[in-house]
């Protein structure tokens, strides 16, 4: 049986989750999980090539041909929300240069594929990725959230019903 591996990422411009999960369609496993953290020390910009740098190796390492991306929903105030979404971008970016289909899912979708809840509290999402992932130990925050986006792909009508080159959620 073979598995595709699917790249979940939890965008941040402080700590940007990633998580790698194998997909065979009749069920998933773990394969990697961390948390890409640029020193504080460091301007925007750079801070924001650090992630590029990062996402794009971790991309050419494990060869994924999907990846899933937190949408933005919300934020604390409009400088955030801006910061967020270049965190974002920059995800969307590395993707999109590996070649990888793009596909972005609500915070609500993530919880409600893997807590059963769209409001559920982050320490439920994290303790339902550890349990769905056989795992020893909760991953960190921001690796669980990526990789609960990855899973939330993986349980995804339109990823088993006919995922093909070029689609993306929106198309749908």
């Amino acid at each position: 049986m073979a598995f595709r591996p699917i790249l979940g990422i939890d965008p941040g411009s402080r700590a940007m989750g990633y998580g790698i999960i194998l997909d065979s369609g009749a069920g998933i496993k773990f394969e990697t999980a961390g948390v890409l953290r640029p020193p504080q020390d460091l301007g925007l910009a750079e801070k924001l090539l650090f992630l590029f740098d990062g996402l794009t190796k971790i991309i050419d390492h494990f060869k994924p041909t999907v990846s899933a991306v937190e949408a933005v929903f919300n934020a604390r105030n409009a400088r955030s929300a801006l910061i967020l979404g270049h965190a974002r971008g920059v995800a969307l970016l590395a993707s999109s240069t590996r070649a990888l289909q793009v596909f972005e899912y609500t915070p609500a979708q993530v919880k409600q594929a893997v807590v059963g809840y769209g409001r559920a509290e982050k320490s439920q999402v994290q303790q339902m990725v550890k349990l769905l992932l056989n795992l020893q130990k909760a991953p960190a925050q921001d690796a669980a959230d990526a990789l609960a986006v990855a899973i939330c792909h993986a349980n995804s009508t339109l990823n088993r019903i006919a995922a093909r080159p070029g689609l993306r959620q929106g198309d749908r």
